[in-house]
């Protein structure tokens, strides 16, 4: 049986963290399915989150034992429409299942409310493939994920690094850079580099509301690093620690201070941190292979991995939305031109419909 429950039920969110914190490796399960990203996205971006939960041995629906679950959120715009998606901002919130039975139960539930809902396309960002649903479309984002096994100590990183990243990492320091690390007290400081990077990259910006629920939502796995030259912050990143693993699902740094070695010098001691905390990997993020950002991953020593997006189209085509269209390609260009305070007024409501 499949619970779907549509609004705020702290309850279930906790049985939900249970489930997940016992769950195994192979489940899929990972911190992007903590339950608090639900809250994130609803009170961050007006996004409506959704939870899918396979219970079985049920006297009723909500007292049965947790063998599955699936986040999924409702993201909406009059420019773009609707899509059913698991979940969006992040990688890898897709299904987590004890079988093959479970997922497939799950997969038909979501079909069921993408229906219900009249979406365009329902987009899950999984961990494993569901295999052989007739429901399902394969992965087609052409996307890695790259992904850095961590040492554990800071010697031993900076002694696998090679000697070219060594070097860019220690022209960051004569510069005199200084890093704080932080929460709501860098929000400011952290979100005046990120509007202005994504200005300079055609891309809308999120709101400043968003990285300031998660670090509310995740007061102990979320916090802001901010880079200081001279004064004045020119990059900034938000980590998540989460299960086993740190990843950085927003970073950026001023252009005009590219000859720093900025993010070289930051993202050394992002790595830094994660070994600190004890953490065995570092998700880097998405990346197509070959781009300018996969190369720049790639020499941190991680390894791609595919991203496994499965897709149930309703209508309408996936490749719409994405940045490299004929259309958003013009959209880009254009955004690229437009003062900063215009982007941080109009792009938020923009982003908050892309899935």
């Amino acid at each position: 049986m499949i619970q779907v429950v549509k609004h705020p039920d702290a309850g279930v969110e906790q049985q939900v963290r249970q489930y997940l914190s016992a769950a195994a490796p192979e489940t899929g399960a990972c911190g992007e399915h903590d339950p608090a990203w639900l809250a994130v996205l609803r009170e961050g971006l007006g996004q409506r989150p959704y939870m899918l939960v396979a219970r079985r041995g049920a006297g009723s629906e909500a007292d049965g034992e947790i063998r599955g679950y699936l986040p999924l959120a409702l993201v909406s715009s009059t420019l773009f429409g609707k899509f059913l998606v698991s979940l969006p901002y992040l990688n890898r919130a897709g299904i987590v299942a004890d079988d093959e039975h479970v997922a497939a139960e799950l997969v038909d539930q979501a079909v069921a409310l993408a229906d219900e809902l009249n979406v365009k396309y329902l987009e899950l960002r999984h961990h494993n493939r569901v295999e052989e649903h007739a429901k399902l479309d394969q992965n087609k984002t052409g996307k890695v994920r790259m992904v850095l096994d961590l040492p554990e100590s800071e010697e031993t990183l900076w002694t696998d690094l090679s000697a070219k990243v060594r070097n860019q990492v220690r022209k960051g320091d004569k510069f005199d850079l200084s890093l704080r690390w932080g929460g709501r007290e860098l929000l400011d400081d952290f979100y005046t580099v990120f509007a202005v990077n994504m200005r300079d990259l055609g891309t809308p910006v999120y709101s400043r509301k968003l990285f300031a629920k998660t670090l509310h939502h995740l007061p102990d796995q979320a916090e802001l690093a901010v880079v200081d030259h001279a004064g004045q912050p020119i990059a900034g990143a938000l980590l998540i620690h989460g299960r086993d693993q740190t990843q950085v699902p927003s970073a950026s740094t001023l252009r005009q201070f590219n000859h720093t070695n900025a993010n070289m010098w930051m993202y050394y001691r992002l790595l830094t941190r994660a070994i600190e905390r004890g953490q065995k990997q570092f998700d880097f993020g998405r990346s197509s292979e070959g781009a300018g950002t996969y190369r720049f991953k790639k020499q941190w020593g991680s390894k791609p991995y595919p991203t496994v997006w499965q897709y149930h189209i309703r209508h309408g085509d996936t490749a719409a939305m994405r940045p490299d269209s004929d259309s958003n390609r013009r959209r880009v260009e254009t955004w690229k031109k437009l003062p900063v305070w215009l982007t941080r007024l109009v792009g938020p409501s923009i982003v908050r419909g892309i899935p």
